[in-house]
């Protein structure tokens, strides 16, 4: 890569590091980040719902994420802006060929070649495979016994809730779900009210 197209990535480089940390103490500021001011004003979160108390960790935890996102790239840049003193730049750290200079432009601090970062992508687990091994366990528990015997499904469960409503002696009054339920006090009528009376 010649002397010009070196100097060009290297303030290419530059100034995309002066915007992630400019993006940083940005963040910083408005306290989307490193903020437990929410969390500390109040003596308990006791009488908190619990609604707003997942929304303002939420907040929280997005706010990290930014902030790992773009620590993340500044350390990629320092890394690109280190090969390039040290005369590596711009050559994949997996096969040694030159990396293509349109994904270059695109991506000023890549690391390794279209080829190889497809190979490298290629590796990782499918998405619905990558999951955490405690679903492996509760899984069973959440089948809704179709498939395969299970000794308590979602259909056990259910019944069992209605047995714990039922109540032994206990007639029910209401047969007809059409029919209008009036309270026995409302079918008083007035001639039998005024009889009623001193």
């Amino acid at each position: 890569m010649d002397n010009n197209l070196l100097k060009k990535f290297k303030n290419k480089l530059e100034v995309q590091k002066r915007e992630a940390e400019d993006l940083l103490q940005q963040m910083e500021k408005n306290g989307t980040i490193k903020s437990n001011e929410e969390f500390s004003s109040e003596l308990s979160a006791y009488d908190n719902h619990p609604a707003d108390s997942a929304s303002s960790l939420y907040d929280k935890e997005r706010g990290l994420a930014f902030q790992k996102n773009e620590e993340i790239i500044i350390d990629k840049i320092d890394n690109a802006l280190k090969n390039i003193e040290k005369g590596t730049y711009g050559k994949c750290k997996k096969c040694g060929k030159e990396i293509d200079q349109k994904r270059m432009e695109y991506v000023p601090y890549t690391e390794y070649c279209i080829d190889c970062q497809d190979n490298m992508d290629s590796l990782k687990p499918v998405e619905s495979k990558n999951r955490p091994s405690e679903e492996d366990v509760i899984g069973d528990t959440m089948e809704n016994g179709y498939g395969r015997q299970t000794e308590f499904d979602s259909e056990d469960s259910y019944q069992a809730v209605g047995k714990f409503n039922r109540r032994e002696n206990i007639v029910e009054e209401y047969t007809d779900e059409d029919e209008e339920y009036v309270e026995p006090v409302e079918s008083i009528s007035n001639d039998q009210y005024k009889n009623q009376l001193p």
